[in-house]
């Protein structure tokens, strides 16, 4: 993707709410502490900050028993899908700063709404270890952000937190790679529904190359639009502790930053997530600093283009 006129919005979602524990909130504050838009800036693209979303729990939605905090992930969802959609009708590409990945139901929805207005489909690279295909009926814990794939599927249906004929991403238009943690209800239903997962046993064998250009190939032939989506735990935790959910094994630094490097030379990406930081549980902010370093790599920035970091 060139930069040059390039227009990028930075919309802030301090949502912890979905996850069940403090410190995501904290993470739109510290991406943009890190450096987020300055970093694109430097890339030549022209860089808006629309600050915080800060909706009012959605008052109409009754509690619901194994869902969560659904008045303000709801509200969140809401605001999210009318801005994301908003900034990509105007021809720019949001960028939304989180929050936990229960934020990626209003994303992914924004996103899909403007894919089917213009005749195309959606695809989603979900970079995470977790596969977040649960619903309050399969939920073990009843935290959302273990359910907006399931939600933006249409598998999810829940309580009307968006207006249920709104468009939806095909399960089959789906990539989910570095999965390596999948309740059983879950995995069944994954399986089910067609969504394509690579777990960290594919990229061992396969290479992460091989499988970023399958995904970049079907959207090409497809026509679509790609809407990433990076929790920060898709990264190993001795390279990025500062989240709530860790899990061993995840990708390295080098595997993540050539993935930002594909993706940007394919010109097919439209929107990206930037999820689950937690300042509070980050080493001097560590966590920040590598997913604006990724993003910059993915909006054009090389890996021989890094400044050099004083020791």
């Amino acid at each position: 993707m060139a930069a040059a006129g390039k227009a990028i919005t930075l919309i802030g979602v301090p949502l912890e709410e979905g996850s069940g524990r403090g410190g995501c909130g904290m993470g739109p504050a510290a991406l943009r502490i890190a450096g987020m838009g300055r970093a694109l800036s430097d890339l030549g693209y022209l860089v808006t900050d629309a600050g915080d979303l800060r909706p009012e729990p959605a008052s109409d939605l009754p509690a619901h028993q194994n869902a969560n905090a659904l008045d303000i992930v709801a509200a969140f969802t809401r605001a999210l899908e009318h801005g994301t959609h908003a900034v990509a009708a105007a021809g720019g590409m949001p960028i939304i700063l989180g929050g936990d990945h229960s934020l990626a139901m209003g994303s992914v929805s924004g996103m899909a709404r403007h894919a089917a207005g213009l005749g195309r489909p959606l695809f989603v690279l979900w970079l995470d270890a977790h596969a977040d295909f649960n619903s309050p009926a399969t939920s073990p814990s009843g935290n959302i952000h273990g359910m907006p794939v399931a939600f933006f599927c249409g598998q999810a249906e829940f309580a009307p937190i968006l207006p249920a004929g709104r468009p939806l991403v095909d399960p089959r238009h789906v990539y989910q790679v570095g999965i390596r943690s999948v309740d059983e209800e879950e995995r069944q239903m994954i399986a089910r529904h067609g969504v394509n997962v690579f777990d960290m046993r594919a990229i061992d064998e396969l290479g992460i190359s091989a499988i970023i250009r399958e995904v970049l190939d079907a959207v090409t032939k497809a026509n679509g639009l790609l809407h990433v989506s990076l929790d920060v735990d898709f990264l190993d935790p001795s390279i990025a502790p500062g989240v709530g959910t860790t899990v061993p094994g995840g990708a390295t630094f080098r595997e993540a930053h050539l993935i930002m490097e594909m993706l940007h030379d394919s010109d097919v990406v439209a929107s990206l997530d930037i999820v689950e930081l937690n300042p509070f549980l980050d080493d001097r902010g560590k966590s920040a600093r590598i997913m604006v370093e990724l993003t910059a790599s993915l909006f054009g920035r090389r890996i021989l283009d890094r400044p050099t970091r004083a020791a």
